[in-house]
């Protein structure tokens, strides 16, 4: 009888390897210890074009609508049960309440900056912006 093994590593080199489980996120800082996470930040990672109008679905409902999309949503057994059909195209992390972000904050959030900032106006002194008395 000959012996054989199964490898059930992924067939990539190493660097791609700790590429891709290297991810972090530069505007989410680490939670405090002593908060629970009660919510799932959840990311679509990969497009649902080739796939089923059911899984298209869930992900309409999960409130994913393009890639690299972020929504949170709270720990129910709803919320798990839709991450758990569309698992291959998300990206999901327990955060703490505090982590919760809106649609509009996430925006500003990822605005760049200006490139200057304003430190007064010459114009508020001219004559004729001047009360007369």
């Amino acid at each position: 009888m000959s012996s054989f093994s199964i490898c059930l590593r992924p067939l990539l080199p190493r660097n791609i390897l700790q590429k891709t489980h290297s991810r972090s996120f530069a505007t989410a800082s680490p939670p405090p210890a002593s908060e629970p996470n009660t919510h799932f930040r959840i990311t679509l990672r990969r497009s649902a074009i080739a796939l089923g109008e059911r899984k298209k679905e869930t992900l309409t409902a999960l409130g994913l609508h393009r890639r690299m999309q972020t929504v949170y949503h709270a720990h129910t057994s709803e919320a798990a049960g839709k991450i758990l059909k569309v698992k291959e195209l998300v990206e999901v992390e327990n955060v703490p309440a505090s982590a919760v972000r809106s649609q509009s904050e996430q925006r500003w959030e990822r605005r760049a900056s200006r490139g200057y900032s304003i430190a007064g106006s010459r114009m508020r002194g001219l004559q004729w912006e001047r009360t007369s008395s």
